[in-house]
């Protein structure tokens, strides 16, 4: 039987993965079998970039701390798997899709997005989501239309005033 040191050290990492996964808005489970240590270096790189990061746990922590949040991932924990989390939604999705396109060693698994369970088809359309960037600058590209266009009314009215 283990010795109360060892079961201790373990509950500090299951009460971290709890953390992690109740202080992100997102997380991300994926396997990286098959990565050189340069590629994982570089995927590290891009996480940091989009403001987020991984670590990899044992399995069975991760199992046990889900089971604690009452989170079913228990079909991804199959194999090595990593575990990439972030405070915005789509960042770490997106870094990991695009960096999976390169790199095919990078498989990913599951996520939870928000609470909500995301498997390997709504990860995908997740990642087709503009960055937030992306989005404000198509929200002020429609505000600006909208304005351009009022001011076009306008002018053409006071115009027609001037006529009359």
């Amino acid at each position: 039987m283990a010795n109360q040191k060892i079961l201790e050290q373990k509950q500090m990492v299951v009460d971290e993965i709890k953390n992690r996964y109740n202080d992100n808005a997102s997380i991300v489970l994926f396997d990286y079998r098959g990565m050189t240590d340069s590629e994982v270096k570089e995927l590290r790189h891009a996480l940091r970039n989009a403001g987020a990061d991984y670590k990899v746990y044992k399995n069975t922590l991760m199992s046990r701390a889900f089971k604690d949040l009452d989170v079913d991932l228990q079909s991804a924990l199959e194999g090595p798997s990593a575990l990439a989390y972030s405070k915005d939604q789509i960042a770490p999705i997106k870094t990991l899709t695009d960096f999976a396109k390169d790199h095919p060693a990078l498989v990913l698994k599951i996520g939870v997005v928000d609470g909500e369970i995301a498997d390997q088809e709504k990860l995908k359309e997740y990642a087709k989501i503009p960055s937030r960037d992306g989005l404000l600058t198509m929200l002020a590209g429609g505000m600006i239309g909208l304005v351009r266009d009022l001011s076009i009314c306008l002018d053409l009215y006071s115009k027609e005033k001037e006529e009359n």
